[in-house]
């Protein structure tokens, strides 16, 4: 594997680089690259002026992995140099604002948000559901939009994942979880722990609204096989005046599937493949800690220093995609 590390489309690093590191994790806005380069020829100057704000690229025989902007460097008296690069999703995570939006897929919510601060989108799927109403104060770009696909998973049960390729921001439509790939203990397996909670998990839903003349309304979800074995563990969600009683109904009845879940997590160790990222999804077997099917990768952590590649990996039976409650606000006049 030929590793390449570009710095603003001009200079290649790869004879000073001691080792590289580019991670992400699925909850988070934008995935990230560490670099250790010694930036010296002499030991008396620096090899490569590299400037804050300059774009790094980190490409795989000839494919870019990753593209990002410089926001941290450091160096010593020796040379060595450490870069720390985001990608173009940081934006989403350094702009704030106050934004209504009435009667709008969330879709058309991260198109808006993106032309109005000038960052780039690439393909964006499209959501259908049309969100009654969103009054979202003092929110990043960031939360504002998972809190727009929050809304509508909770309606449709459809999932959708923001991830950022080439410099532009893009909206991926989850499907069923595939595995390309199989890490097991006889081979590319290098180590595992494995764990299971119940910390969050919820065995009914209650969906609380009202009418247009301000009457209550509610509607309940219950899995009666996690009753019997877990207890009753209640989840109360509140919906504005816009949601008739067939939408509560329905909003229950996905809350109490996406959250009738037992928490499984596993930490794996494995040669590295870049294929294997956070979002995609690995079939991984260990005899000692019994992890045996199909997980989602929730982080990864690739590492590429002296020839050889590795990887850490959290993954997850649940796709553990960000969620983002909205709370209209107090004073809302509907």
């Amino acid at each position: 594997m030929n590793m390449e590390l570009l710095y603003d489309n001009e200079f290649y690093l790869d004879p000073l680089v001691n080792s590289i590191t580019w991670s992400g994790d699925i909850t988070q806005a934008f995935r990230k690259l560490e670099v250790s380069i010694t930036n010296t020829i002499d030991g008396t100057e620096q090899a490569v002026d590299i400037e804050l704000g300059r774009e790094l690229r980190l490409l795989s025989d000839g494919t870019e992995l990753f593209r990002g902007i410089i926001f941290q460097h450091n160096i010593d008296a020796r040379g060595k140099m450490k870069l720390t690069a985001y990608d173009e999703n940081i934006y989403l995570t350094k702009n704030t604002d106050t934004k209504k939006f009435i009667h709008m897929t969330a879709s058309a919510i991260i198109r808006e948000l993106c032309a109005d601060f000038g960052i780039a989108v690439g393909d964006i799927a499209d959501t259908e559901y049309v969100i009654p109403k969103l009054i979202l104060r003092d929110k990043t770009l960031w939360d504002m939009m998972v809190t727009a696909l929050t809304e509508t998973r909770k309606q449709t049960g459809q999932r959708f994942w923001l991830s950022a390729r080439e410099g532009a921001v893009y909206l991926t439509k989850r499907g069923d979880k595939v595995t390309d790939w199989v890490l097991e203990d006889t081979t590319n397996l290098t180590g595992a722990s494995y764990s299971q909670s119940i910390e969050n998990l919820r065995t009914q839903v209650k969906v609380i609204g009202s009418n247009e003349s301000k009457q209550p309304l509610e509607r309940l979800a219950k899995n009666p096989d996690l009753i019997e074995r877990f207890g009753v563990m209640q989840h109360l969600e509140r919906v504005d005046s816009e949601m008739n009683l067939s939408q509560m109904e329905q909003q229950a009845k996905q809350l109490i599937e996406d959250l009738g879940k037992i928490k499984d997590e596993a930490s794996v160790e494995a040669v590295g493949n870049v294929e294997v990222t956070a979002g995609s999804a690995v079939y991984v077997r260990d005899s000692l800690t019994r992890i045996v099917g199909a997980f989602y990768v929730i982080t990864d952590s690739h590492t590429f220093e002296n020839g050889a590649h590795r990887m850490s990996l959290t993954i997850s039976g649940d796709e553990s995609l960000p969620r983002m409650e909205y709370e209209a606000p107090p004073d809302d006049a509907g």
